[in-house]
């Protein structure tokens, strides 16, 4: 016996993790230099020097029982008083390390809060289009995700439609900017509309709606826009936040969730995201990243790389006849697929070994994503391809 809902979600694998194994087999076959993947949002510039640094000195110098034991459950109170400090310097906000929580990532921080903030009719709200994942990550909560339709060709955020979609049953609006996959940056002026708007409802409601800022993306930013920090704009908001991208980390999964003290029921919310945690296995983070991240949570990527990338895709797929909005941020292009079909398109491409991620999954059909954490040579020698997909439709 086992269980179907474990089970279906086990045996439909993700169309991103498909697309990228395809392309492992492929450049088996015919070298990878000759496969376009476009698939996977794995960084591709190294880490700070300062990161590898700071493991080495951490295993040279650290007595072996305290680099790989136990920390707290919550997360060892340097780590969280290093991010609280970085927070608080960035933003001029007064964050203590007790409203921080260390997890293992992204995904089991969302998860947690998920779980923590579900109760019986729950509802959250996700705009379009948003992180696939976060479907079952609710619906595992117990929770019904609704989506907010995406507002093309920008995507912001369109509040008429937001406005539209709460009920007395909704709990949170999730928000991911910069967004994967379209990456765009939520303007503060966006920010502080739906901030009146969900401050409005709660008092209509008699409960809070909170924001749920999924940021994993934050630092990854271009040509000087600036990403505003929610919590300043919104006491109701609980932020999830990963070094996987901003540090070039991903395989190490560690990041934190950030509760504010001005939050309604702050207390009572901190302690059921930690039991969500501990109801899950997600406890005590790796004990060595802690202690990394303590030494450098200050440290930014040079984006010097994602940059000349970002301008040499967005400008030759426009070049070439597509349409996508300026991504402001993250390493993403959200493409409106030639013909309107995104899977019949991703098909074609596929047959040219150029892998691209229909946007069905993100909720925004007709669109594709494409991740440019990749070579500048590969864009190169893919833009022909590009070029020729589009004269054949």
């Amino acid at each position: 016996m086992y269980n179907e809902k474990a089970y279906n979600l086990g045996a439909n694998r993700s169309c991103i993790r498909d697309l990228f194994e395809y392309g492992q087999a492929r450049a088996a076959v015919v070298g990878p230099e000759n496969v376009f993947d476009y698939s996977l949002g794995n960084p591709s510039i190294p880490s700070p020097p300062e990161v590898n640094d700071a493991i080495r000195a951490i295993l040279s110098d650290t007595d072996s029982l305290a680099v790989h034991g136990y920390t707290s459950a919550v997360g060892d109170l340097k780590t969280r008083q290093a991010i609280a400090d970085d927070l608080n310097a960035r933003y001029g906000t007064a964050i203590r390390p007790q409203e921080l929580f260390i997890a293992g990532g992204a995904a089991p921080e969302l998860c947690a809060v998920f779980r923590a903030l579900t109760v019986p009719g729950a509802e959250f709200l996700a705009i379009a289009p948003f992180f696939p994942e976060y479907r079952p990550w609710v619906e595992e909560a117990g929770g019904v995700l609704k989506v907010v339709p995406p507002d093309v060709p920008n995507f912001q955020i369109k509040l008429d439609a937001v406005e539209a979609m709460l009920t007395p049953n909704t709990c949170a609006i999730i928000l991911n900017s910069p967004n994967n996959p379209a990456g765009t940056v939520y303007t503060a002026d966006t920010l502080k509309a739906l901030a009146q708007l969900l401050t409005r409802k709660s008092q209509a409601y008699g409960h809070p709606i909170y924001i749920v800022a999924d940021e994993p993306y934050r630092e990854l930013v271009y040509d000087g826009v600036q990403v505003p920090f929610i919590p300043t704009i919104y006491d109701n908001t609980i932020v999830c936040y990963s070094y996987s991208k901003s540090l070039s980390l991903p395989g190490e999964r560690i990041g934190y969730v950030y509760v504010p003290g001005a939050a309604t029921d702050s207390a009572a919310l901190y302690a059921a995201i930690a039991g969500a945690a501990r109801a899950c296995g997600h406890v005590c983070a790796p004990s060595l990243w802690q202690k990394v991240i303590a030494r450098c949570a200050h440290l930014r990527p040079d984006l010097e790389a994602y940059d000349k990338n970002r301008r040499a895709l967005y400008e030759g797929l426009l070049e070439a006849g597509y349409e996508t909005a300026k991504p402001d941020g993250a390493f993403y292009l959200f493409v409106k697929a030639p013909g309107g079909d995104a899977n019949a398109f991703s098909e074609k491409a596929k047959k040219k070994d150029l892998l691209l991620v229909p946007g069905d999954g993100f909720g925004c059909p007709g669109y594709f994503r494409v991740c440019y954490c990749v070579s500048y040579e590969q864009i190169q020698k893919s833009l022909p391809i590009f070029r020729e997909l589009i004269r054949e439709e």
